[in-house]
């Protein structure tokens, strides 16, 4: 069931099932839903006012968002498989949790993040090329973090929310209302850091919003394995409010993080939100979900897609013109065009350049490793 939200708090989830019952099929009854797989807008008393003013136009502008951002993904996944990129974490599936929660949020806020967030990044201000530097092996970040208010994507499972929770206290040190919010998967909720950030967050109630993405896998394991119980339900016994959300309904997704945005930058501390969705490809390009994945499962997920309930909800409004559907085309296949353009287009750094931005100040066992590497180099002709 969903707890009711009062005063503009997230309601904080209350279950009592039987001890080590395992985590049941997702019940769409059970979690926040504004938009229902075939279009339908169902009326939330507590959360309509916090969309009340995504009107036609807004919700178009998401549909966008989301279209481009899928597209975007199918073609950094076929750089991939073309050998032009080494690697790359698709997002597909999950573009309503990304996009309706990053476009919440202010330039101000900050963003840590897992591998996975391109949407997130795009939303933020990221180009292109900034999305595949690091996938191509040409640089060891993407994109400048002061530049979009979005750190560097975290590889260690977890370690970002940590990061969230430091900068969200910075901003109570500085007198600013900017909230931090950390993106995680589901498998990284049985992580010591995240357990340990949100002790410190409750602790000192830190205006950060623990943004988890439960995409059903972490890598090959189910999450009904590592959680017995919902996701949402681990956050109140460190005293933080949680939400479940349909984190394939962009709008239920939107308003339940203005929630969390709100009780932080009013002092009330972190929120944890729970986006119910599914990866609807592999874990990463060198993944095979077909060895344990059920197609079945996948197929009925797939008749949840984000994108296409938010075209038939437009189209029952007579919002989504033929016009505007392809300028929405036009515009996520430029997207991807100049990604694949910017892939194409990019030369390899000069090898010694690895050593550079690794320490503030350089110093002897760094300068060391240069001159030997520098050697090892010469040794093939090759120059620093």
């Amino acid at each position: 069931m969903r707890s009711d939200v009062s005063n503009g708090r997230a309601p904080v989830r209350e279950h009592d099932p039987a001890p080590h019952d395992p985590l049941p099929a997702p019940d769409w009854g059970e979690m926040l839903q504004l938009l229902s797989p075939d279009g339908t807008r169902h009326p939330d008393p507590v959360y309509d006012p916090w969309v009340e003013d995504v009107d036609d136009d807004a919700l178009l502008a998401l549909y966008e968002d989301m279209v481009v951002s899928r597209r975007f993904d199918v073609e950094a996944v076929a750089l991939q498989r073309q050998g032009q990129l080494g690697l790359w974490p698709p997002l597909l599936g999950q573009e309503a949790a990304q996009i309706g929660s990053a476009r919440t949020l202010r330039p101000d806020d900050f963003v840590f993040t897992s591998y996975r967030e391109n949407g997130v990044a795009y939303c933020r201000g990221a180009s292109p090329v900034d999305l595949v530097r690091v996938w191509r092996g040409n640089a060891l970040a993407g994109w400048d973090p002061r530049a979009i208010g979005m750190a560097t994507p975290q590889v260690m499972i977890g370690a970002q929310t940590l990061h969230a929770t430091g900068y969200a206290l910075g901003c109570v040190r500085d007198g600013v209302d900017s909230v931090a919010v950390a993106y995680f998967g589901d498998g990284a909720t049985s992580k010591g850091d995240v357990h340990e950030a949100m002790v410190f967050a409750a602790t000192f109630a830190a205006p950060v919003v623990f943004f988890c993405q439960n995409n059903q896998w972490a890598i090959s394991e189910p999450v009904g394995l590592q959680a017995h119980r919902p996701l949402a339900d681990r956050a109140p016994g460190y005293g933080i409010p949680s939400v479940r959300v349909d984190g394939n309904d962009v709008l239920a997704v939107m308003a339940a993080t203005r929630v969390a945005l709100d009780r932080a930058r009013r002092g009330e501390g972190p929120t944890f939100v729970e986006a119910v969705t599914y990866r609807m490809g592999p874990h990463t390009t060198s993944d095979d979900p077909t060895r344990y994945a059920d197609p079945e499962v996948r197929a009925q997920w797939a008749a949840k897609d984000p994108i296409v309930r938010v075209e038939q909800h437009l189209h029952a409004r007579g919002a989504l013109s033929e016009e505007r559907t392809q300028e929405v085309k036009e515009k996520a296949e430029a997207f991807a065009m100049q990604m694949r353009e910017a892939t194409y287009g990019m030369t390899a750094p000069e090898p010694l350049t690895v050593f550079d931005h690794v320490l503030v100040e350089p110093s002897a066992e760094l300068e060391r490793q240069r001159s030997q590497y520098a050697a090892y180099l010469a040794m093939f002709g090759g120059e620093g």
